[in-house]
């Protein structure tokens, strides 16, 4: 970070602490306030909005579910003429948020992460149905969201979606044909028997968004791409990469126990799992597609044509 501090996040800072004067760190650090108080700011490009907005409305939730776990939001707009120091800097979206210090996440947080997931995040519900009031952005790809009655109709969407995307792109064809197999075959049976409300997701949970607060030992998560789903759709990514210590999940579910059918509970977890190798063949092509081959080939061996 440079020693400038844009005029746009001096004058929210001001707004939160009144008289406070500003400064920039150097190298990594952050934005800081003559009280102590530490920020985080970025400014995107034009195009950047929405994903923007997204990041902003998901920590909002998460905030208002689990206080704390995530980090707070202090602003999120579009720089105007009155905050702009450029003419480029007119429509920029901008973000602020408080600033928390994070190592790795620890067995102990991971301990903690488990249980408030559980019984904080996972228990603030919808009243609209399943979905999100705005589009978020699982990495670079858009989840136009929406909302919908049934979480099969809502998970259906988000491989649609994705499929669509593959399509778009070229040299996918033998994937999608097997992607539409589980989306007439695969998911109605494991997704319309279950009895589930639709709560508050981060929706892109695997390590490099988790982090332990070096201040007071406790978990944080960030960087999410929140929707209104089943709980267990929350797990998927962790299990892919890694990097979560075994005790969250453990921890988990002492606290809320696998949906009903719970003989099924592995095959979900590979449908869930399938949206991420799906996403990831969408943003980085590779090997991540005969991953996702793999996944959709056991879900059709689980569930064979009639």
């Amino acid at each position: 970070m440079s020693s400038h501090v844009h005029k746009i996040f001096v004058q929210c800072i001001q707004r939160e602490e009144p008289g406070a004067t500003i400064t920039a760190g150097t190298g990594s650090s952050p934005i800081q306030s003559s009280s102590g108080k530490l920020y985080m700011g970025k400014i995107g490009s034009p195009g950047e909005k929405e994903q923007y907005i997204g990041e902003a409305e998901s920590l909002k939730a998460m905030n208002q579910a689990a206080p704390s776990l995530v980090p707070r939001l202090i602003a999120c707009g579009v720089i105007d003429d009155e905050a702009a120091e450029s003419d480029h800097d007119v429509g920029k979206p901008y973000f602020l948020s408080e600033y928390r210090d994070m190592g790795s996440l620890t067995d102990a947080a991971a301990d903690v992460l488990g249980k408030r997931l559980a019984t904080e995040m996972h228990a603030y519900k919808s009243t609209n149905g399943f979905g999100f009031h705005v589009p978020t952005y699982c990495g670079r790809t858009r989840l136009e969201n929406g909302w919908y009655e049934t979480w099969e109709e809502c998970y259906d969407a988000l491989i649609g979606g994705l499929l669509s995307s593959l399509r778009k792109s070229g040299g996918y064809d033998a994937l999608c044909r097997e992607g539409e197999d589980v989306r007439r075959r695969v998911m109605p049976a494991l997704l319309r028997p279950l009895v589930i409300q639709p709560v508050l997701l981060h929706g892109d949970l695997w390590s490099g968004n988790t982090g332990t607060d070096r201040k007071t030992g406790e978990p944080v998560i960030f960087d999410p791409a929140s929707l209104f789903g089943h709980n267990e759709a929350d797990l998927a990514i962790a299990r892919i990469f890694g990097g979560i210590p075994k005790s969250f999940f453990t921890t988990y579910h002492q606290h809320v126990p696998k949906s009903e059918p719970a003989d099924q509970y592995e095959l979900r977890c590979d449908l869930y799992e399938l949206f991420h190798y799906l996403n990831h063949t969408v943003l980085f092509g590779g090997s991540y597609a005969s991953s996702a081959r793999q996944k959709m080939q056991r879900l059709l061996r689980a569930f064979p044509e009639e």
